[in-house]
């Protein structure tokens, strides 16, 4: 359970100094993604044809990762973009985006949102939370591990599965609830589609099949090399790895299942890494650095959350609890995570062995 001292949190007072940071530049919104996309697809097309582990190709491996890294998590803010808003950016961001990397928007659409509902956060009903500081270290690592299989599972799900389901119907409810979702937990299993829902994912779910068979006839037929597949997949592992570094830096991970947290708590278990101004949002990219910020202010555009960060800091109280949530860089969050596991353990086992 965390301090009861978060309800020190001056929340009025931050609402009235960011109150005029809610508003969405769209400009900015389709420039950074367009020139990110734009350049991560030019990029990967550079590594596809240059020579095999030459300086070129691994150069332009590396900004085609950090450049679709970027593009990619732009789904984060469809999510929180006010409903009705930005419907061809949304479009878009899959055709550009979403369908030709296998994680079209509804894989995390209609999913994220909960973690932000304050019954939800940090319990077992939050699938994108899990208490790794009360588990065992290794759970860590494990975590990260998972990454590196995940393009195969999309792969698999999208290629194989989607045209499989079309004729088997009776795979279509386990595919929808284990297998169309982006979390953290194993054991998630999603809701069935509203009516409403039923024609936007079944689209989606089959332009992503689409995209992959496309891929794949090219491929068959000579006309694109198969180290294509092979550095697609590298780059997936790229974007997963880099972002699953990211979510273990994003939160705490202190709370236990059966607890409720008030909505500061919620804020004090979250994590800003302001960071460098270059580097950082590499791994932390459209405003996700500031975790702890967007969790405070969960509609608020990414490009104002930086700002908003810098008016908190300057115009909060001395000693309001705000600049608790901030750590130094992503090694910092990550070494604290593991170092309050291992201790959770070994006072868990002096306990134990105590009784």
């Amino acid at each position: 359970m965390l301090n009861p001292i978060s309800k020190e949190f001056p929340m009025a007072q931050a609402k009235k100094v960011t109150e005029d940071l809610f508003k969405p530049n769209h400009w900015i919104y389709w420039i950074d993604f367009l020139f990110f996309d734009l350049l991560g697809w030019a990029s990967f097309v550079c590594a596809v044809t240059a020579p095999d582990f030459s300086f070129r190709q691994i150069a332009a491996f590396v900004v085609a990762g950090f450049s679709l890294y970027r593009a990619v998590i732009f789904v984060h803010e469809l999510t929180h973009l006010k409903k009705g808003t930005f419907q061809t950016f949304h479009i878009v961001w899959n055709l550009l985006c979403g369908f030709p990397l296998m994680v079209p928007s509804m894989l995390y659409m209609g999913v994220h949102i909960d973690h932000h509902k304050q019954k939800f956060y940090g319990t077992k009903n939050d699938k994108e939370y899990f208490d790794f500081a009360r588990e065992k270290p290794y759970r860590i690592p494990l975590f990260l591990f998972t990454m590196v299989l995940a393009p195969g599972i999309f792969l698999l799900r999208f290629l194989v599965l989607t045209p499989l389901s079309y004729v088997i119907q009776p795979m279509r409810k386990p595919l929808w609830e284990m297998a169309s979702s982006l979390v953290v937990s194993a054991h998630y299993k999603r809701r069935m589609p509203t009516r409403e829902e039923r024609r936007v994912w079944l689209f989606q779910e089959f332009m992503t099949f689409a995209y992959s068979l496309a891929g794949m006839t090219l491929m068959v037929f000579g006309i694109w090399p198969w180290k294509a597949l092979v550095l697609w997949y590298l780059a997936a592992v790229f974007i997963l790895f880099t972002n699953g570094l990211r979510t273990l830096a994003a939160h705490c991970y202190r709370n236990p299942p059966d607890h409720e947290m008030a909505f500061s708590e919620q804020f004090l278990d979250s994590v800003d890494v302001p960071g460098h101004f270059f580097l950082t949002p590499l791994w932390g990219p459209v405003g996700l650095r500031y975790h702890a910020t967007h969790h405070l202010f969960p509609g608020m555009p990414y490009h104002s959350l930086g700002e908003a960060h810098r008016r908190l800091m300057k115009e909060l109280p001395p000693g309001n609890p705000y600049p608790r949530v901030m750590r130094s860089s992503l090694w910092g969050a990550l070494t604290q995570l593991w170092k309050e596991a291992a201790d959770f353990q070994r006072k868990s086992a002096r306990t134990a062995a105590d009784r």
